[in-house]
């Protein structure tokens, strides 16, 4: 295993402002005490048979524009990340091309729509159980992958390659505190719950919802990720306290009236569960 050639890939998503970067040999999607959930198709090798290494790169999506969703803010900064994690994981797969190891950037969504997902809610590689068993994070209520820096206000894609690379470790203790804001907010009650992967989003009625959304310009959704306590981000912002998330609290009115302003502007007219939802309690 090449140590320098892990040296020279942090370098370069340095350089990239990459925040989180993680690695993962290909067989650990086979030992079921780290990765149970993904049957043998979905696999790395499984797809690209001379994949030896996954890697992983994650980059966030800001708190306070998650905070306005759904909202046009938050719709483009979530396009712009999508596209960064694309052309970052490209330059990642050329640099190693061009050291000699096969090596393929995977899109950082594997569906061409979201009209898709309601007909056939899978994609053909799930980057988030990727970046599980590359050590950045663990699976929360949400389903969502959650990190101890921007909890899971994160996009992830992966680097399949034939270079035989330094594996991260894999996080053993769970971040979701199980606080259950993320299933008391959500509009469609697409989260049962229940811990991952016991309590399965139902993925139809979410992505029905940011199909609707998207009708209007504002998707995604967004309710089960702004509300989530977990990460360091909530410290950069200044948004320990969960009750900020209450618009009957008077005492945070200035940060409501700008969330709802930027609401009201940049999209199409007002989509039915568009107004945001107070998680009780």
């Amino acid at each position: 295993m090449s140590s320098r050639l892990k040296r020279g890939i942090r370098r370069l998503c340095s350089t990239l402002s990459i925040p989180l970067l993680g690695c993962a040999p290909a067989e650990r999607w086979e030992i079921p005490h780290f990765e149970p959930w993904v049957p043998e198709e979905f696999h790395p090798a499984s797809i690209v048979p001379e994949t030896k290494t996954v890697i992983v790169i994650g980059m966030p999506v800001s708190l306070p524009a998650v905070e306005t969703s759904p909202s046009i803010w938050y719709h483009e900064e979530y396009r712009t990340v999508n596209t960064l994690l694309d052309i970052n994981a490209y330059r990642i797969a050329a640099f190693l091309n061009a050291k000699g190891y096969p090596s393929v950037a995977l899109p950082r969504d594997g569906y061409g729509h979201i009209s898709v997902l309601i007909e056939r809610p899978v994609a053909f590689f799930s980057h988030r159980h990727a970046a599980f068993l590359a050590g950045l994070g663990t699976f929360g209520v949400n389903n969502v992958l959650l990190t101890p820096r921007f909890g899971p206000r994160v996009r992830f894609t992966s680097v399949f390659t034939a270079a035989e690379i330094p594996p991260d470790p894999v996080l053993e203790d769970p971040l979701c505190i199980r606080c259950m804001r993320c299933a008391r907010i959500c509009p469609v009650h697409a989260l049962p719950g229940n811990d991952y992967p016991d309590g399965l989003t139902d993925k139809r009625a979410c992505a029905s919802r940011s199909e609707e959304l998207l009708r209007h310009y504002v998707s995604p959704c967004g309710f089960c990720i702004k509300v989530c306590p977990v990460g360091d981000d909530r410290k950069l912002y200044d948004r320990e306290t969960m009750e900020i998330y209450d618009e009957r609290k008077k005492e945070f009115n200035r940060l409501h009236r700008a969330w709802r302003h930027v609401r009201n502007y940049g999209g199409g007219e007002r989509a039915p569960g568009m107004i945001n939802k107070t998680p009780p309690g």
